[in-house]
């Protein structure tokens, strides 16, 4: 397996996962999304549209821009629920941009190279040293991608523990190969 193969892997597990996370978190009513919990990012919600938002963000700075944002992504600027002119009003609306944005996900990886990983991309970031250009290795901006999202996918499995959800969403990556293995 060469390193784009595992990489390749990862994200493969990542998008496993999301669709998971979805179609568990789907059957909730808006009040059970948005319910407060003092992890994540505060709700399934906000966890959820966190968790796409920093898969477009970073989709965004691998393909080359340097300060990508969404409305509702960068701490503060939207208050409450994340509403106003771009943000995602609905789950119906988060599940078809994650989707279109798991197909750019798709389309690079297919795309990508073991030449290519060690390349140095720059992001402005909106957290830690905000403001500041970064520099980092294209492989480091991928595995982070896919800890972040176990981070998250993690916190959001809490979320709906408590919110009462029966079956929890398979997320380990042991439960993908064996689902393939069965097969």
């Amino acid at each position: 397996m060469t390193s784009t193969d595992l990489v390749r892997r990862l994200h493969q597990h990542r998008a496993w996962v999301n669709g998971n996370l979805l179609a568990a978190a789907e059957p909730l009513t808006d009040a059970q999304l948005r319910r407060p919990f003092d992890i994540g990012q505060g709700s399934i919600w906000k966890s959820l549209t966190h968790l796409y938002a920093a898969e477009w963000v970073w989709m965004e700075t691998l393909l080359g821009e340097e300060s990508p944002t969404l409305p509702g992504d960068v701490p503060g600027q939207l208050p409450g629920n994340q509403s106003g002119p771009g943000a995602i009003a609905s789950f119906a609306e988060l599940k078809e941009k994650w989707l279109a944005n798991e197909a750019r996900w798709q389309k690079y990886l297919a795309a990508l190279t073991d030449g290519r990983l060690d390349e140095v991309i720059y992001k402005v970031s909106t957290s830690s040293g905000a403001g500041k250009r970064w520099p980092s290795r294209r492989s480091d901006v991928l595995l982070h991608v896919c800890t972040h999202a176990q981070y998250t996918t993690a916190q959001v499995v809490n979320m709906l523990r408590h919110s009462g959800v029966a079956k929890l969403p398979e997320v380990m990556l042991i439960s993908l190969v064996r689902q393939e293995a069965a097969r």
